[in-house]
């Protein structure tokens, strides 16, 4: 297996990643996901694709969040890059490259593969919204929620899962008392820390204004739930992380829980197998953030086919091939709870929380994105810098609220 991951570090070792070596080869570029089902499905591909078409060569390089994305920028400034790339597909990351020309339209590939038939409504939203014809496949639609660690809730004296935010704001208080941070987050990859700010402007906004505020049509410094998010947000940071969290990753901070160093993490349905491979999930329970609207916080993530690419039609092939009912079913679980294929359950031997995932995605009342999907790029790279710097202390919640809207004003 040609499978493999990197943390190249040089522009010049991202490119050579994106040259395929033969006529027939095929590259696709993707995240270093934590799970090992998760990269066993990835393997299993290579090796299924190769077998239905021999003379293939497949090689799928998983680099870092962080790492896949500078490749990507790296690689839309060149004549060079991937076949296929895998990318959230919300404005500001995968809607990026699609207006920009790096995305290949699929109408054609949608019509003759019957992939709009095949695949759920809710994973297909973003595939017409950036841009004329249709761009991506989904290949995975993800929910995120809390989970929590049921001993230290028990030794703080939580009896039952918050359900509302008052709920969970006084669970916070009382873990706090038995010396037990409530959330563990890594600050050193912006987007983590991001999630409870996300989730706070749904909470202390409501779906309409948090709608507006991400769609730039609101005042983010005279709205007064944005300085109340804001103020909440600190109120957590402050009081309510395990610290130091500014100089560790996502990947440390899963580790600190699962060492029982803080109660609950905000992930999404891809952490169910993480946990089953990494300690006992009885341990551990899940509850929606009690945001009190009932939308449910999530996204889609999609494989593009690159205008760079030379093998359009072979890659099509292998996204046909990794949608389809088959594979999809072989694989159920390894990239969340619900499969993006219409035809393909989890059964009766399902991972219980992934069975209780179940529960939570008919339960949404419609969905709301994370921010770095909501807003454009360079308003994302505010937004980080707004709620690091606010984490760290170095701003206080009016002052951020007046440094989004000054940013927005002046595009």
């Amino acid at each position: 297996m040609k499978l493999k991951t990197t943390l190249c570090s040089s522009i010049c070792a991202f490119l050579a990643t994106g040259v395929t070596a033969s006529a027939e080869g095929l590259t696709i570029w993707t995240i270093n996901y934590t799970s090992d089902k998760q990269v066993s499905a990835l393997t299993a591909a290579e090796a299924e694709f190769e077998k239905l078409n021999p003379g293939v060569d497949v090689e799928i390089v998983m680099r870092g969040t962080d790492e896949h994305k500078t490749a990507l920028r790296v690689a839309s400034g060149s004549d060079t890059g991937p076949d296929i790339y895998a990318y959230w597909a919300g404005l500001g990351l995968g809607g990026e490259y699609v207006q920009a020309g790096m995305s290949t339209d699929l109408s054609s590939y949608y019509e003759s593969y019957g992939w709009g038939d095949r695949l759920t409504g809710p994973s297909l939203a973003f595939s017409e919204a950036f841009a004329e014809g249709k761009h991506g496949i989904p290949f995975r639609f993800s929910g995120e929620v809390v989970y929590y660690n049921k001993g230290l809730f028990e030794k703080a004296g939580i009896e039952g899962e918050p359900e509302t935010y008052e709920d969970l704001k006084a669970a916070a208080v009382a873990l706090k008392e038995q010396g037990i941070p409530a959330f563990t987050f890594g600050g050193t990859v912006n987007w983590h820390v991001m999630r409870l700010m996300d989730v706070i402007l749904e909470t202390t906004c409501g779906a309409e204004k948090h709608d507006a505020l991400m769609a730039m049509e609101l005042d983010w410094a005279t709205e007064p739930c944005a300085l109340e998010a804001f103020t909440e947000m600190k109120w957590w940071t402050d009081e309510h992380f395990l610290k130091p969290f500014m100089g560790i990753d996502n990947r440390q901070a899963t580790t600190l829980w699962f060492g029982d160093r803080a109660a609950m993490m905000l992930e999404g349905d891809w952490h169910v197998p993480t946990i089953d491979e990494n300690s006992d999930m009885s341990k551990y329970g899940m509850f929606a953030f009690p945001t009190g609207t009932g939308r449910l916080y999530g996204f889609a993530e999609y494989m593009y086919i690159s205008t760079k690419s030379d093998k359009a039609d072979l890659a099509a092939k292998f996204l046909d091939m990794f949608t389809s009912d088959e594979f999809q079913a072989a694989h159920i679980g390894a990239f969340g709870a619900l499969s993006v294929n219409k035809n393909v359950k989890q059964g009766d031997d399902a991972l219980e929380l992934h069975k209780e995932w179940l529960d939570v995605f008919a339960a949404a009342d419609g969905t709301f994105v994370n921010g770095d999907q909501a807003f454009p790029l360079d308003v994302t790279t505010e937004y980080f810098r707004v709620i690091n710097e606010l984490a760290s202390g170095e701003l206080e919640p009016q002052a951020a609220a007046d440094a989004m809207a000054a940013f927005i004003s002046t595009r």
